[in-house]
């Protein structure tokens, strides 16, 4: 069932986002050859712990436990990848999704960075994931109903020559982090008849686009977590936490914005 949220609720789930978007920089700021990508996560794990920060990702149930408290994925892993001792490479593209709760509200948000100099192949499929994302944003709040916007991703993916992965999907999100709707990337008839959920002031979602750069079908790994394009092509993923509000999208998992202001929410203590 679809839960609407009031404005002060959305801003409620603010500090939260907002955590991990440093966490987020954090790990930008570490991306280099040569470190592992265990490395990474502790220090994500560091970050959430020094700010009383709950992680979300670490212990998920599945067929093992989630060990770790970011999923890093490396060139053709699509999610779900669980750190260790691997290196990262120049060359190389990795995808950081994290998330934490924060006064018993969560954010979850992810980005694909490049690793040194990358291929113009890479490049193009890291600028059309970003900007599918950034359609998402821009379309929320003009159209009735999450169809219509993901009509929109797809064939803004199409065009581009890359794939849309239709295996995995957003969320809603809000006390926990995976809440009803499922939010995909693409139309399908079953979404259509079943899923799909009106855009109107309240709707918060966890937009996340994985794009492909060959085939759109995975395979999960030894680990039995991480996912791989079947093809062996690179893949990225991006994903903001979104909150619909009578003034407009706020994007919880971003830098300071102008809607912080508006809603009297004070980054200070976060920071």
């Amino acid at each position: 069932m679809l839960v609407l949220r009031s404005d002060r609720e959305i801003a409620a789930m603010r500090p939260a986002g907002f955590l991990v978007w440093k966490a987020q920089q954090l790990a930008a700021s570490l991306i280099r050859p040569g470190i592992t990508t265990r490395e990474i996560d502790a220090a994500v794990e560091a970050f959430f712990a020094e700010h009383d920060a709950h992680p979300l990702f670490k212990g998920v149930p599945g067929p093992v436990p989630f060990p770790a408290v970011t999923c890093i994925s490396v060139n053709e892993e699509v999610v779900h990848g669980i750190p260790g001792d691997r290196k990262l490479e120049e060359g190389d593209v990795v995808s950081i999704d994290t998330g934490c709760r924060v006064n018993g509200w969560c954010g979850d948000a992810a980005v694909t960075y490049p690793v040194g100099e990358i291929s113009p192949e890479k490049a193009k499929l890291l600028e059309v994931t970003k900007g599918t994302l950034d359609l998402a944003i821009e379309l929320m709040p003009k159209r009735r109903k999450w169809s219509e916007v993901a009509k929109e991703m797809a064939a803004y993916v199409r065009k581009a020559g890359f794939s849309v992965v239709e295996a995995f999907v957003g969320h809603g999100i809000g006390r926990t982090m995976h809440e009803d709707p499922q939010v995909p990337n693409f139309v399908c008839r079953d979404f259509l008849r079943r899923g799909d959920f009106p855009l109107r002031p309240g709707v918060v979602i966890a937009v996340e686009p994985m794009v492909n750069a060959g085939t759109k079908d995975v395979r999960v790994g030894k680990d039995l977590w991480t996912q791989l394009t079947r093809d062996g092509k690179p893949s990225a993923h991006f994903e903001h936490t979104l909150g619909l509000t009578t003034k407009g999208v706020y994007v919880l998992t971003g830098p300071p914005c102008e809607l912080d202001e508006v809603f009297g929410v004070d980054l200070t203590p976060y920071e």
